[in-house]
């Protein structure tokens, strides 16, 4: 009886050591799938990061490339002054979305809050007037807008909308009540020039195109609306 007593004790013991030992495996496993499902999220929000960086990178490696100016040259051109820029405080531009109208304090507007869909602006030029609330947004975005009013020459209009079509994170369209012929927007940023030669276009889109007044560098210039 002695003998069964024991061995009933040893067996009942060595399936409770099994029991245990299966439930730290589980436990093991478990733990290694809750890390690793936390790595990937890491990982995935650090890649999502990186490639909004390389896209920013890409459309002015793109910019360079389609207007023949190297890397070196666009700094330069980004470093040298533009006379007459005025400038706003962007601590004051709002940037809610919104689905009414909105009444900008400036002509064309440079910031503030805007529709939720923004204007596609990959190099595209406009033969009609565009909505604010979807051009700010795209302003948001990193692109400069040019617009022009009719006091504007042809010339000067087709020697813009060249530089457009060949810039990625860029849009041009008419626009009417702006106070000078031709004028150049991005976020908080504008300035009136005098001509497609004016030196102050090629430095305004050299500093400002996904510059860094930019609010969401990276965001895109398409899959948005035309107008």
């Amino acid at each position: 009886m002695s003998f069964d007593r024991d061995t009933r004790m040893e067996q009942t013991h060595d399936t409770a050591r099994a029991h245990d030992g299966r439930n730290r495996v589980v436990g093991i496993a478990l733990s290694a799938v809750v890390v690793a499902g936390l790595l990937g999220s890491g990982s995935y929000t650090l890649l999502e990061k990186s490639e909004a960086r390389e896209n920013g990178g890409e459309s002015r490696a793109q910019d360079d490339k389609s207007t023949g100016t190297t890397e070196r040259e666009r700094k330069k051109l980004a470093a040298e002054p533009i006379a007459d820029e005025r400038t706003w405080d962007t601590t004051t531009l709002t940037r809610h979305h919104v689905t009414t109208d909105v009444k900008y304090p400036m002509k064309p507007p440079v910031g503030g809050n805007h529709n939720p869909a923004w204007l596609n602006c990959d190099g595209l030029v406009y033969e009609k007037a565009v909505p604010d609330v979807n051009a700010v947004h795209a302003l948001e975005h990193g692109a400069v807008w040019v617009t022009h009013s009719g006091k504007a020459s042809p010339d000067d209009v087709a020697g813009l909308a060249s530089r457009v079509r060949s810039t990625p994170y860029s849009l041009m369209s008419p626009y009417e009540g702006q106070s000078g012929a031709i004028m150049l927007s991005a976020w908080g940023k504008q300035v009136t020039v005098d001509g497609a030669d004016d030196p102050r276009v090629a430095r305004f889109f050299a500093r400002y195109v996904q510059g860094a007044q930019t609010p969401e560098p990276g965001a895109p210039c398409t899959g948005g609306i035309d107008g």
